[in-house]
């Protein structure tokens, strides 16, 4: 049972969860709320979304894991989960039911909320998560966009499908509305702040496995352009998020002037960005890399949680 949940990634399952809840629960809502609105969706529905969304990342951890065996032997030997302790075809079977389960509970949500595109993305997001493994992944700043797309749209779909709900009961006027607008403003804003900080840290983890990759024939960032310039290149994302945050802090009338937001966004969100550039720098190891990969996590853990003094605001 412990190594199935360190196959499926457990950890990062559940901050998924926690994304699309918090997006949901502590931003939309209360923004619906404020303009006089009602949310429409069940919650039933809107957890067979986040069990839709959970099934079919944790397809993709298993079938990343699969085709990264000799990688990871090189790389991670005594992380391994598949050859040590769960089989490959076991893997295999366990992969295609995730994708079945999540391809299938994406497919009626599709149907029931008549969002025709929505199966389209359902369908092919396993196809995505496929080709990451076997090729994007090896062709280095692809994979690492898709990883980080894939990351931002966790959190687009809920406020889609919180829409496409309204929208059955309002008409399309809903759509043109303020509620509408300052939903999406802010839901991009967070599904931004995610996508970057995941890209930033999908760098950082290929700082980390550039051993193996070049053994594996991978051309991750790293490879092709050195880790001096993957480190820049970090220190430049870095940089621009924490500018993007200061400049949104200072654009929205109901954060600049709202103290808690202050402080929250200084000492829990610009302070942690600013250590991991002294610490990327200093890095020079893998387990020094793979630490700086858990502060970049808990960084965006971070973040998102600003969702919780977000709502409030409204």
């Amino acid at each position: 049972m412990l190594a199935l949940l360190k196959l499926i990634r457990i950890k990062n399952l559940i901050i998924i969860a926690l994304f699309q809840s918090l997006i949901r629960y502590g931003l939309i809502i209360p923004i619906l709320e404020h303009y006089g609105y009602e949310p429409t969706l069940s919650h039933f529905r809107f957890v067979l979304l986040v069990l839709a969304s959970v099934l079919l990342a944790a397809s993709g951890y298993v079938i990343n894991d699969y085709f990264d065996i000799k990688i990871d032997r090189l790389n991670r030997p005594d992380k391994m989960v598949i050859d040590n302790g769960f089989g490959r075809r076991e893997a295999m079977f366990f992969h295609a039911i995730l994708s079945f389960c999540g391809v299938f509970i994406g497919l009626f949500l599709s149907y029931v909320t008549r969002k025709e595109s929505w199966a389209f993305m359902f369908l092919l997001i396993p196809v995505f998560l496929w080709y990451y493994s076997t090729t994007f992944k090896k062709q280095g700043f692809i994979g690492n966009l898709i990883v980080s797309g894939l990351t931002a749209l966790v959190a687009i779909v809920v406020v889609s499908l919180e829409f496409a709900s309204l929208e059955r009961f309002h008409g399309s006027l809903i759509i043109q509305s303020e509620a509408c607008s300052t939903a999406w403003f802010w839901t991009l804003g967070f599904a931004f702040f995610a996508f970057i900080t995941t890209l930033i840290r999908e760098v950082v983890k290929d700082m980390e496995d550039v051993f193996g990759d070049k053994q594996g024939g991978c051309r991750t960032l790293p490879i092709e352009i050195g880790i001096k310039y993957s480190k820049i290149f970090v220190a430049l994302l870095t940089s621009f998020t924490i500018f993007s945050i200061w400049a949104l802090f200072l654009y929205i009338d109901n954060i600049n002037h709202n103290t808690i937001s202050f402080w929250y966004i200084l000492l829990l969100v610009t302070i942690p960005f600013v250590v991991s550039l002294f610490v990327l720098f200093k890095a020079s190891s893998p387990k020094a890399y793979h630490k700086l990969s858990t502060f970049y996590k808990i960084i965006m853990l971070l973040g998102i949680l600003y969702i919780l003094i977000a709502g409030q605001l409204f």
